[in-house]
C-alpha cells in the first residue's frame, strides 16, 4: 500500500478536457494462463487449445479479483469523475478500457503494474450460389446428416454490426427438427429496447452489443446505431447468413427470384457480437471486449469481417497489439479466427490480417455472371450490366436524355444527369421512352444510387432506363444491381461514347440547342439470368495482397498472408431492412455485395463443419485442413488467375500467386478428409514471436505473459501448412511436422518444385506416417540467382491411400 500512497502523492490530478480512449494492460496473468500464486487465487489457466470454464468458482474469483484491481488503480490515480472505465478485460488479456486525458494516460504509462497504455484506434468493415459451387449439398453435408444437421452444436461468433433477427435466414422455425437449448453456450441475450422481445430464438443463441468505446468517443447515434445489437447496416445480417444461414430461403427482389440462399452450415448456432455501427466503423476497445465476450461465452468459431483503419500508432510490430494479443488467447482457449484479408487489393502489402494464429481469408469471384446489353436503333449492341427484366420484346423505344427533360431552371440546385429526383424532370416527355442518366462523382460517393435512378425513372413511367460511364477513376469498381424495371449500366466508356454519338446524331434540336424530336432508340436486354463460367474462381480485383508484413515499417515477414481463397464477390445473403450501408440495399431484404468482408464467413462456416466432424482438433488443426486441401486450379483446369490493372488501369487477368490466394481456393469436401495436418498450438505462436527479428522480447511478455522461447530459431520454421523466407541468403533449411489423422497408415512420397532462381531440396523423399504418430521432415532452399523478387514453389506429399497435401513455398533470394 505504501508504494501507491506515494504514486498518489507523486501523481497531482491533471485533467485534460481532451479526453481519448486508451487500452491499458497490467501485470498479472489474464484467466486463460494464470498458473496460480496471486494472493491465493488457485490456478485457471488452459492447455492450449482448450476451453475457459467459465461456471467455476475459481474463474469467477480471479475475475473479481482482476476487475477490483484494475479499479482499485483508476480509484488511486485519479479524482472520481475525472475518468470513465468503459471495460475490465479479465479473460484473454489483463487490462481495461478507459476514457481519459492524454495527460492521464501518461500517468497511467509510468505507475506501478503497468504494462503498457494504447491509445484506441479505428477499424472497418471489410466489404446464395456459392454452396452449389463449393459443393457443399452433395459432397459436404450429407456426411454431416445432410443441410438439417450441417454444423450441428457449432456455435459462430460475429463481431460485425449486429443482426436482423426477423429474417427467414435466422428463423429457428425453418428447419424439420427445433432448436433445443445449447449444451455449453454461456452467452446472453439482450432484449429490444421497443419491443421488449428478446433477439435470441434457438437459431440466433446469443445477442450482445459493445459501443462503451463508441459513445466515450461521441461517435454512437442512438437513432441510427441502434442501443441493442439490432443492425442498423447492414453488413453483420449478410455476412452471418453466408456462414450459418438457413438453406433454401429464397432470395426475392422487386417481384424476381434470383435462386435461393444458404449459409455454409445452415445448422449452426449464430452468437452476435455487435462492435461495429454504420457511420464509423468501430474502435478497437469495443471489438476487444466483444471477443472477450464470446470467448467467455464458448463460441468454437470468430468469424471477423472487420480489420484496423490504419496501424496501431504505439506498437512497432503488426503481430503484437492488444487486438492480435486478445485473438491469440482466443485460439489459445480452443477457438477457430478467421478474419477478412483487407479490401485494398490489388496492390501488395494491402493486408490487414497478419498473424499466424488467425486465419487470413482473401476474395475469390466466383463462376457466376451477370450480364446485359442494350441495342441500339442502328443495329450496335453495346454490353453492360444490370439484374434487370428486358424491355418488351420485339419492340424499341425512344431515348430521352436527362438532360434534354429538364422542367425550367430546376436543374440548377440538382444534378438532374443523376435522375435521382423525379420532380425535375418532364414526366411526358419521359413517359414511355428509355431514360438516360450520367454516373457522376455522386454515385461512387454514395450520395447517388442505382436503386434511386430505377425509383426515378418508375415515377416518371419510363419504359427503362441507361446509366452511362462517361468517365472512370482508377479503382471504381462497377456491379450489377437489382432494378423495379428495365436497367442497364455502360461501363465501358468507349460504349457510352457510341450511345451518346448515336444519340447526338439521331436528336434533331433548334438553334438555341433544345430538342426539337427525338429519334435515338433501342432496348435493354434481359439480365435476370446468370451466366456460369469455367474460368472461376478467380481472385478479386479487390482482394488485400501479400506479402504480409512484420512492422509497421512494411519489412516483409516470414510468414504467408493471405492463408486462403473462398468466395466474396456478389454474393446474395441477407441484409437488414433497417440497413443502410449500401444505398442501392436500402429497405431490402437481401443484397448483393463484395468484399473480402463476404469472403472470411465462407471459411468461417466451413471451419464449423470441419469442426463438427472433427471436434477435438485444435484452431491450427482445422486451419490446416481447409489450407493443405485447397486448390491453385480454376474449373477449367488452368491455373488459377488474378484480377489486376493494365498499364491503361484497364482490369486485367495475371497468373496468381500464393501472394493473392494463400494456399488456394478452398474444397470443402477434401478438407473433412485431409490425411496430414500441420498442428501449432500457443507455445508455437510465442516461439515465432520470439524468433521474428525485431520483435522485442519484454513487448511479447508484456502481450502474452509468456517468457520467450527460441527453440524454434527461425521464424520460417513454424508449423504452418506454407513456407515464407523474406531474406533467403545461400541456403536455408525449415523443417515441418505432420500428423496422420486419417484411420489407417499411409505412405507419403514428397516432392517438390520452385522458380528457377531458388533450388529446393526435400528430405525424406518418402515416409509412413502410422494413424495418429507424427513425422518430421525437411525443406532446404539455396539462392542460384538474386533476382529482387520472390519465387514461387510448392512441396506436395502424396498418399499411397490417395490423401494429398500441398504447400505454396515463397522465398527472395538476398546477396547477404
Amino acid at each position: 500500500m505504501d508504494v501507491w500512497c506515494k504514486v498518489l502523492v507523486f501523481f497531482t490530478c491533471f485533467f485534460s478536457v481532451t479526453a481519448e480512449i486508451y487500452i491499458v494492460t497490467m501485470e498479472g496473468e489474464p484467466i486463460i494462463s494464470y498458473k496460480g500464486g496471486d494472493n491465493g487465487f488457485e490456478a485457471t489457466a488452459v492447455e492450449s487449445d482448450e476451453k475457459i470454464d467459465t461456471t467455476s468458482e475459481l474463474v469467477t474469483s480471479y475475475a473479481r479479483h482482476l476487475e477490483r484491481k484494475h479499479d482499485m488503480l483508476l480509484g488511486m490515480l485519479f479524482e472520481e469523475g475525472s475518468y470513465k472505465k468503459l471495460y475490465s478485460y479479465k479473460h484473454l488479456i489483463n487490462g481495461f478500457a478507459a476514457h481519459v486525458s492524454p495527460d492521464q494516460a501518461e500517468m497511467l504509462r509510468r505507475a506501478p503494474g503497468v504494462k503498457s497504455v494504447d491509445r484506441d484506434w479505428k477499424v472497418r468493415k471489410l466489404t446464395t450460389h456459392t454452396p452449389q459451387f463449393l459443393g457443399l449439398p452433395t459432397d459436404v453435408w450429407p456426411t454431416g446428416g445432410g443441410y438439417d444437421r450441417a454444423g450441428e452444436d457449432i456455435v459462430i461468433g460475429f463481431i460485425d454490426s449486429g443482426i436482423f433477427p426477423h429474417h427467414p435466414s435466422f428463423a429457428s422455425h425453418h428447419t424439420s427438427v427445433p432448436y433445443g437449448p445449447h449444451p455449453s453456450y454461456k452467452g446472453k441475450c439482450e432484449d429490444d429496447p421497443h419491443t421488449r422481445k428478446s433477439f435470441c430464438n434457438g437459431k440466433i443463441i446469443g445477442a450482445q452489443h459493445f459501443a462503451e468505446a463508441a459513445k466515450a468517443a461521441g461517435a454512437f447515434n442512438p437513432d441510427i446505431d441502434y442501443a441493442s445489437p439490432m443492425d442498423g447496416d447492414g453488413h453483420g445480417s449478410h455476412t452471418a447468413a453466408i456462414a450459418a444461414g438457413n438453406n433454401g430461403i429464397t432470395v426475392r427482389m422487386h417481384g424476381y427470384e434470383f435462386g435461393k440462399a444458404s449459409g455454409m452450415a445452415p445448422r449452426a448456432r449464430i452468437a452476435v457480437y455487435k462492435a461495429l455501427y454504420r457511420l464509423f466503423g468501430g474502435f478497437v476497445a469495443d471489438v476487444v471486449a466483444a471477443i472477450d465476450q464470446a470467448v467467455h461465452d464458448g463460441v468454437d468459431i470468430l468469424s471477423l469481417s472487420v480489420g484496423p483503419n490504419s496501424p496501431p500508432a504505439t506498437t512497432k510490430t503488426t503481430f503484437l497489439n492488444p487486438f492480435d494479443a486478445t485473438l491469440l488467447g482466443a485460439v489459445k482457449a480452443g477457438v477457430f479466427v478467421a478474419q477478412a484479408a483487407g479490401n485494398g487489393g490489388p496492390f501488395p502489402k494491402t493486408l490487414v490480417s497478419y498473424s499466424p494464429w488467425i486465419t487470413t481469408v482473401a476474395a475469390a469471384i466466383d463462376d457466376r455472371r451477370y450480364k446485359n446489353h442494350l441495342t441500339l436503333g442502328n443495329g450496335k449492341m453495346l454490353a453492360g450490366m444490370g439484374l434487370s427484366p428486358s424491355t418488351r420484346p420485339h419492340r424499341s423505344y425512344k431515348m430521352v436524355s436527362a438532360n434534354d427533360v429538364l422542367l425550367g431552371s430546376s436543374g440548377m440546385k440538382y444534378n438532374p444527369s443523376d435522375c435521382q429526383k423525379p420532380e425535375v424532370l418532364n414526366k411526358k416527355l419521359v413517359e414511355g421512352n428509355i431514360l438516360l442518366c450520367g454516373y457522376s462523382f455522386n454515385f461512387v460517393a454514395g450520395s447517388a444510387s442505382i436503386k434511386k435512378v430505377a425509383e426515378t425513372a418508375k415515377h416518371l413511367g419510363a419504359a427503362g432506363f441507361v446509366l452511362v460511364v462517361e468517365n472512370v477513376s482508377p479503382g471504381t469498381k462497377f456491379d450489377p444491381v437489382p432494378s423495379c424495371i428495365p436497367g442497364i449500366l455502360i461501363t465501358d466508356v468507349s460504349k457510352s461514347m457510341d450511345l451518346i454519338d448515336y444519340y447526338n446524331v439521331s436528336t434533331s434540336r433548334d438553334w438555341m440547342g433544345r430538342v426539337k424530336e427525338f429519334k435515338a432508340e433501342g432496348s435493354i436486354g434481359d439480365g435476370l439470368e446468370p451466366i456460369l463460367h469455367k474460368s472461376a474462381p478467380e481472385v478479386a480485383l479487390f482482394s488485400a495482397r501479400g506479402p504480409n508484413t512484420k512492422d509497421f515499417s512494411f519489412q516483409d515477414a516470414d510468414l504467408l498472408k493471405p492463408d486462403i481463397l473462398a468466395p466474396g464477390s456478389l454474393i446474395w445473403s441477407a441484409w437488414s431492412e433497417n440497413g443502410t450501408d449500401e444505398a442501392n440495399y436500402v429497405g431490402e431484404g437481401f443484397a448483393l455485395i463484395s468484399g473480402t468482408s463476404m469472403a472470411a464467413p465462407h471459411i468461417a462456416g466451413i471451419a464449423a463443419l470441419v469442426k463438427q466432424k472433427h471436434p477435438l482438433w485444435s484452431p491450427a488443426a482445422i486451419k490446416s485442413a481447409l489450407m493443405t486441401t485447397s486448390t491453385v486450379i480454376d474449373r477449367a483446369g488452368r491455373p488459377l488467375q488474378a484480377q489486376q490493372y493494365s498499364e491503361t488501369e484497364t482490369i486485367t487477368l495475371v497468373k496468381a500467386t500464393p501472394f493473392d490466394y494463400g494456399s488456394g481456393h478452398v474444397n470443402p469436401s477434401a478438407a473433412l478428409d485431409p490425411g496430414l495436418i500441420f498442428d501449432a498450438g500457443y507455445e508455437d505462436y510465442i516461439g515465432f514471436l520470439c524468433t521474428t527479428p525485431g520483435i522485442d522480447a519484454h513487448e511479447i511478455t508484456n502481450f502474452t505473459n509468456t517468457p520467450c522461447n527460441f527453440k524454434m530459431v527461425h521464424p520460417s520454421n513454424f508449423n504452418t501448412p506454407s513456407i515464407a523466407i523474406s531474406h533467403l541468403v545461400r541456403t536455408q533449411t525449415v523443417t515441418r511436422r505432420v500428423t496422420n489423422v486419417a484411420d489407417e497408415e499411409e505412405t507419403y512420397t514428397i516432392t517438390s518444385r520452385m522458380e528457377p532462381a531458388i533450388a529446393i531440396e526435400v528430405s525424406p523423399p518418402a515416409m509412413t506416417v502410422r494413424a495418429g504418430a507424427s513425422r518430421t521432415f525437411s525443406v532446404t532452399l539455396t539462392v542460384r540467382s538474386v533476382t529482387g523478387a520472390y519465387s514461387f514453389g510448392e512441396v506436395t506429399l502424396k498418399g499411397s491411400r490417395g490423401h494429398k497435401v500441398t504447400l505454396p513455398v515463397v522465398a527472395m533470394g538476398q546477396k547477404r
